[in-house]
């Protein structure tokens, strides 16, 4: 490990900021937890990750090659670092880092309710990433303790935030909400993504394993419905229209499908591999997917609808792709002509 004496400063300041964020986030009496923490957890893993950059390539690296007067962002940090663009970790700090660029202009303390486990997550990567680059120990700075984070578990519906807010901020504040949720997904709820606070309740015959008795019928003191179908389409429609092209590509990546689409550039027949958004719109209007509710959910917010869309919409999809994977959408465009 280098002895250099910039990344020593540079974590020294690390640690910090990441401590301040932490008491930024525990302070009840702070209404600006949310904004405060973005800050200065991404202060700290920008510090932390650049005097990395230092020990291992030299002062030189953090710099513009053009101009020495400026350092590189923490977006360019990361992706040097961590190179594979689906790592859970790489994806949590870069949901963190996108809250961080647009919460001044987009403020609400109902964000708790979805980044708080993308927090959790964040603040747990760090501990371990500054150990393993740098050798600290943050509990010789903070207490254990403190790494848990106080978090208000009060949850909002769709139409509470709609109520609350303006439809554009409502609008934005449901799809991140459904991107953070469907990346979880996506990660397959790896820990390096996100630690969800929450609280479960299963039923058991067995009364000496259960905390507390309750009964489905009229005479209990405490009742229970039995539900039979989940309707919120916060629950059963989360992708967005970006989303659910992204679950297409993966599906066909994760299946080896040799999806295939011949189009021209400057009269060159040109072989693509990646399906697109415009194959995905042609999907939507020849099947009339949006009128489906199976596949689409139409969100009315003042004067502006948008769509959502589930997970059978990706199996549709990626089961009309691999019949003919190397023809399907020259033949969509043909049926549609």
């Amino acid at each position: 490990m280098s002895d250099n004496k910039l990344a020593k400063q540079l974590v020294e300041k690390s640690v910090e900021a990441f401590i301040l964020g932490l008491e930024i986030f525990n302070k009840p009496t702070i209404r600006y937890r949310i904004e405060g923490f973005s800050f200065f957890a991404s202060n700290a893993w920008e510090l932390m990750l650049k005097a990395y950059l230092i020990n291992t390539e030299g002062e030189k690296s953090i710099y513009f090659k053009d101009n020495v007067d400026r350092t590189i962002d923490l977006s360019s940090v990361i992706k040097r670092i961590y190179t594979n663009k689906k790592d859970p970790l790489r994806v949590n700090l870069e949901r963190v880092i996108e809250l961080r660029n647009t919460s001044t202009h987009f403020i609400t303390e109902d964000y708790e309710t979805v980044f708080a486990p993308l927090f959790q997550a964040n603040v747990i990567n760090f501990t371990r990433e500054l150990e393993r680059k740098h050798g600290i120990d943050i509990t010789d700075h903070i207490a254990q303790n403190f790494l848990t984070l106080s978090v208000s578990l009060e949850s909002i519906t769709d139409d509470q935030i709609r109520a609350k807010y303006s439809p554009a901020m409502a609008e934005r504040f449901i799809s991140m909400r459904n991107n953070v949720e469907f990346q979880d997904e996506q990660t397959g709820s790896n820990s390096r993504y996100s630690i969800p606070i929450e609280q479960k309740f299963y039923i058991t015959k067995n009364e000496a394993d259960a905390d507390f008795l309750v009964a489905v019928d009229r005479t209990s003191d405490t009742r229970l419905a039995v539900a039979k179908e989940l309707r919120d389409p916060s629950n059963t429609h989360k992708l967005s229209f970006n989303n659910l092209t992204t679950a297409i590509n993966d599906r066909i990546e994760a299946a080896h499908i040799n999806f295939q689409v011949k189009h021209y550039v400057n009269s060159h027949e040109v072989i693509r591999t990646r399906f697109t958004t415009g194959d995905l719109q042609l999907f939507i209007k020849f099947y009339d997917m949006k009128d489906n509710e199976t596949y689409a959910y139409k969100h009315i917010i003042g004067r502006t609808t948008q769509y959502s869309y589930s997970k059978d919409s990706v199996d549709f999809i990626f089961g009309e792709i691999k019949k003919t994977p190397d023809a399907i959408i020259e033949r969509l465009k043909s049926a549609k002509k």
